[in-house]
Formats: structure tokens, C-alpha cells, sequence
């Protein structure tokens, strides 16, 4: 049976000004295509059934996070349950492991390739790109910048990119948006075949 990733859905408003949770389909292709189901969760008191319901977990972009994406997170790590956080995601990530975050400028760009990321070679994110220099898109205003999770990945202007627990299954956290990017870049599409992977 293909594993069920949960998609932590975020907050916007609709063009008739109505509250809706959104999930960016180019997260749930990026899923599909690898071999899993993605449903989307909206996480509220009853977030750790849902979170039990699902083989693995996607944080995705966006501008703000809640407290129950802080409790989702602590749930999920304490269970071992995969995670793959991004942009948005992988910065609540760090700050649940006493990270603070910072604004930034010149990190929020439309181009495919916007800079380089140096990945750390002891780390996991190291064995699923075989390289230790990435490219990669930014669209973030913000970053963090300092956490007790694993720092495995760094941009050319020194910022924390990527983040990881060696300890878990799966606890992975990218700056970045890979799931943009893996009609182009075989690197990106590796992430998502390795988080799908670390779920069955």
C-alpha cells in the first residue's frame, strides 16, 4: 500500500476574502509521483490522530506558523515519525529546538537557480543529493539562525539552509522550495523519493 503524507495545510484568504487552509500543488505532485498519497490536515486539538492516521508529514511554506505546528512537530519527533519541513516548515522546525529567527533581504527571487548551498558530507541530506554543493531557488524573507538540530546545510552568505536530526528516521528541513523545483532537477526529486521512502 502507497503511505499516506499528511500535509499540514496553511492559513490565506480567498479571493472573496473568505479564511481557507491551502495546500501548493506542486507539494501533492511531488508526493504522488514519488509513490505516495498526500492528503492535506488542518491540525487542531485532535492533531495527534491525524497525525497517527498518516505514514509521514510535510510542513510546507508559508508566512506564519502556529502552535499547533510546535506541538505537531514535538508529537511527531518523539514518535519517530517521518518529516520533511519546508521553507516555513524547516524554520519552526529549528525554532522548536531553541532556534531564533531572523528577516532577511536578497533571499526572495522568481529564478530557477537563485544560489548555492553547501551540503554537509556526514550528514543525510548528503547521501540523498551525492553532492556537496546544490542549487537551489529562495523565496524566504526569513531564516534561522541558530538551532540545536543538526546544521547540514549552508548558503554562500553564511545563512542556515538546511537542518536535521541523525537520530530519527526521517527529520529532514530545507530553506528552500524542492518542490518547484523537480521538474527540472533530479537532486530535488531525490528528496521527495527518500522522505517517501523513510515512510513505508
Amino acid at each position: 500500500m502507497k503511505p499516506i503524507i499528511g500535509i499540514v495545510t496553511r492559513k490565506s484568504i480567498s479571493e472573496e476574502k473568505h479564511n481557507i487552509n491551502i495546500i501548493y500543488e506542486d507539494i501533492v505532485e511531488s508526493i504522488v509521483n514519488n509513490g505516495g498519497i498526500g492528503v492535506g490536515i488542518v491540525l487542531n486539538d485532535d492533531y495527534k490522530d491525524l497525525i497517527n492516521m498518516c505514514d509521514g508529514i510535510v510542513f510546507q511554506g508559508g508566512d506564519d506558523f502556529e502552535k499547533y505546528d510546535m506541538d505537531a512537530l514535538k508529537y511527531i519527533y518523539d514518535i519517530n515519525k517521518p518529516v520533511l519541513g519546508i521553507c516555513l516548515g524547516m524554520q519552526s522546525m529549528g525554532v522548536l529546538f531553541d532556534g531564533t529567527m531572523i528577516d532577511i533581504e536578497n533571499h526572495k527571487k522568481k529564478l530557477d537557480y537563485v544560489h548555492e548551498v553547501k551540503i554537509k558530507r556526514t550528514s543525510k541530506l548528503y547521501n540523498i543529493y551525492k553532492s556537496d554543493i546544490i542549487k537551489v531557488n529562495s523565496r524566504h524573507k526569513s531564516v534561522i539562525k541558530n538551532t540545536n538540530l543538526n546544521v547540514v546545510g549552508i548558503s554562500n552568505d553564511r545563512y542556515i539552509e538546511a537542518i536535521e536530526s541523525i537520530n530519527k528516521k526521517f527529520f529532514i528541513g530545507v530553506q528552500w522550495h524542492p518542490e518547484n523545483m523537480t521538474c527540472y532537477d533530479k537532486k530535488q526529486n531525490n528528496l521527495f523519493k527518500c522522505f517517501i521512502k523513510s515512510c513505508y
